[in-house]
């Protein structure tokens, strides 16, 4: 791993002014040094995680007024908290590691006081553990002395908190009691061995060994991969933040060797889907157009990239909490349901003992399917009479429309009302937003097993046994709570954003691709940006087109079109999971994705870039690119790690660059 040491100095101490000279300019990504203010202009932020603090810093590197680096980090603030956490003193040793080309992580060394001997140290660490794994055998730790080891060992960051997840799912086996968790150290290496580096071996047997491994991501954590407004809705099918700027902002590397945007350019994604390009853009300085045939897709995206009032944000869900528990006064659904817990928490204490349970599951000592059926079955009569002691209606009196057959009835009650308070929002941007969040909460309300959420197969109205939590579940009753959770936590992304978004547009327009007079729709929407549009001229695209028979973008949504009243318009959509996967809908996906590329050229300059990031197994997208006129110039392959879908297999995708021939 890529590291330097800094030696700290008393202005470190003193002013947080941490020197950063012996890391040398070429440590840092070229666009994170900034002007020598910020009215000068910011430097795309580089994150650090410096030890002992809660948060990730995010900050760029100012310059001096000729341009050269300053040395320090603009922001500092933090530097006394690390340097105090640590218990560090004046010509201490602390060690910088570069964990992707944006990322580095700071730690400390308080037993080291001796001067570098050189200004820059590029060191590969080799963990002990590694060379004297025979000495494991009997070890047992804590949890805190195993998220240290297993850190050291696969050279990423494993918090106290991964090391649980193991323990609770039984994927390790805890070991002591009184409040005493131990683990053994060498079942904890088995496991990582299990999969750590045997993925990549099999992986590229199953995929080509041409898979970049670089672009992975794999060192990025779920909330990294959906941070801020990217999680503001749930979307199927998008790719993660990192890819995109990966290829959007102007660093190079031994596989991308040239950059192929900057700051200021127009970037078009003409199937914009969540947005992800158009938020990605906005952080590094440039206009984005997305385009997408989903009038509510299009709704999504443009609600991640707009400008709000969060204080009136904050007093209309405020307002509409009050009114929602006031209207559910007089209903019996959160005392029933709060009974319910209070029964289901000691049946499954009973039952599935966490994490003995599951880890007996695990190794075949339990046969979960015959088990969890038993205390299924066993547990339904005290549902049953809990029920009818509350007087609570489960299923709606028809299943005519998505809304009606996969919301239990005080759900359905619950979300029309809520409904009709956002209609009394008077600001604009504020009810888009407030709409966001209700249909957000909706979904994870939809009558159905945690295990189908995302593909949903029967509704379900009463508990049952949840292979994926190794327990009996049972389906929402209210939205209050999941309500609650997602305004705050909307408000919180919302307000992060707003400090790492920069001053440029971007839009997403409701329309086909293959046909739409991008600057014309834009003229309506936005006139100062369609003018510099049409003055600049769009620079290229980055855009993951739909996946030829994989997904009715429409139909994940269904309950927002029936709620929202948008109108549908499946018909238009390329490559839908409703035509499968046959030949005549693979000529009619490469036909139609050639038709938009053509389109979009009229409105690029001559020496675009097109990145297109898709899945090609059936060899489409050089017979795509001969029907728009374009040449495929390079290729990048990477394995796709971390999918939002049940199926954890191997699994490729392409970023192909199209250029015009």
């Amino acid at each position: 791993m890529d590291s330097r040491v800094i030696q700290l100095t008393a202005a470190a101490h003193k002013y947080g002014n941490l020197n950063i000279r012996s890391c040398g300019k070429s440590f840092f990504p070229p666009d994170a040094f900034g002007g020598s203010s910020k009215k000068k202009g910011l430097g795309v932020p580089i994150t650090i995680k410096a030890q002992g603090l809660p948060q990730p810093i995010q900050t760029d590197i100012p310059t001096n007024a000729k341009g050269k680096p300053r040395w320090l980090f603009r922001e500092r603030a933090w530097v006394k908290d690390f340097i105090n956490s640590n218990e560090l003193m004046k010509d201490n040793i602390i060690t910088i590691e570069r964990l992707n080309y944006r990322t580095y992580k700071l730690i400390s060394d308080n037993n080291h006081t001796e001067k570098p001997q050189t200004h820059c140290v590029v060191e590969e660490k080799k963990s002990s553990v590694q060379n004297n794994s025979e000495s494991l055998k009997g070890e047992l730790i804590g949890i805190k002395q195993a998220s240290e080891w297993a850190t050291e060992y696969l050279g990423k960051t494993v918090t106290t908190s991964n090391i649980s997840y193991l323990i609770q799912y039984g994927l390790i086996r805890k070991i002591g009691g009184n409040g005493t968790t131990q683990i053994s150290k060498q079942e904890l290496l088995n496991y990582y061995k299990s999969y750590n580096g045997k993925r990549q071996v099999s992986w590229n047997g199953q995929l080509g060994d041409d898979l970049n491994w670089a672009l992975s991501f794999e060192q990025y954590k779920e909330a990294e991969t959906t941070k801020h407004v990217h999680r503001l809705h749930p979307y199927k099918g998008k790719f993660i933040p990192q890819l995109v700027e990966y290829f959007l902002d102007s660093h190079t590397d031994n596989f991308k060797k040239h950059t192929y945007f900057k700051k200021g350019d127009i970037i078009l994604d003409p199937f914009s889907g969540s947005g992800t390009t158009m938020v990605q853009a906005c952080e590094l300085g440039m206009h984005a157009i997305g385009i997408d045939v989903s009038a509510f897709n299009a709704l999504i995206g443009n609600c991640k990239v707009a400008t709000y009032d969060l204080a009136d944000i904050k007093t209309e869900v405020a307002r509409i909490m009050n009114s929602l528990e006031n209207f559910l006064v007089n209903s019996h659904t959160i005392e029933f349901e709060e009974k319910l817990l209070e029964i289901l928490y000691e049946f499954n204490n009973k039952y599935f003992p966490v994490p003995d349970y599951k880890y007996k599951v695990k190794r075949g000592e339990i046969d979960e399917e015959t088990y969890g059926t038993k205390r299924e079955e066993e547990f339904l009569p005290i549902f049953n009479k809990l029920v009818k002691q509350y007087n609570i209606k489960l299923l709606q009196d028809k299943a005519d429309s998505f809304l009606d057959k996969w919301y239990l009835q005080h759900i359905r009650n619950e979300i029309q009302f809520v409904f009709d308070e956002i209609k009394k929002i008077k600001n604009i941007d504020t009810k888009k937003i407030v709409s966001i969040i209700l249909s957000r909460t909706i979904r994870s309300c939809r009558a159905t097993t945690h295990a189908d959420l995302a593909t949903l197969k029967e509704p379900i109205a009463a508990t049952y046994y949840c292979a994926k939590h190794g327990k009996v579940c049972k389906p929402l009753f209210s939205i209050l709570k999941r309500w609650k959770t997602y305004t705050k936590d909307t408000i919180q992304r919302i307000a992060y954003f707003d400090q790492l978004k920069t001053n440029t547009f971007q839009l997403c327009i409701a329309g086909d691709s293959r046909n739409i007079n991008i600057f014309e729709q834009l003229e309506k929407k936005n006139a100062a940006f369609a003018k510099l549009a049409k003055k600049q001229k769009i620079k290229g695209i980055f855009s993951s087109p739909p996946y030829v028979g994989l997904i009715d973008y429409h139909e994940q949504h269904a309950y927002a079109y029936d709620l929202f009243g948008f109108e549908r318009k499946d018909g238009l959509e390329i490559g839908p999971l409703s035509k499968g996967q046959g030949r005549q809908a693979k000529e009619s996906y490469v036909q139609a994705i050639a038709d938009v590329l053509n389109n979009c050229k009229k409105f690029m300059v001559d020496d675009y870039n097109v990145l297109l990031v898709a899945n090609d197994k059936y060899g489409m997208y050089p017979i795509i690119a001969e029907k728009a006129g374009m040449k495929i110039v390079n290729q990048y392959k990477r394995p796709v790690l971390n999918r939002t879908e049940k199926d954890k297999g191997a699994y490729s995708e392409t970023i192909f660059h199209f250029k015009q021939i």
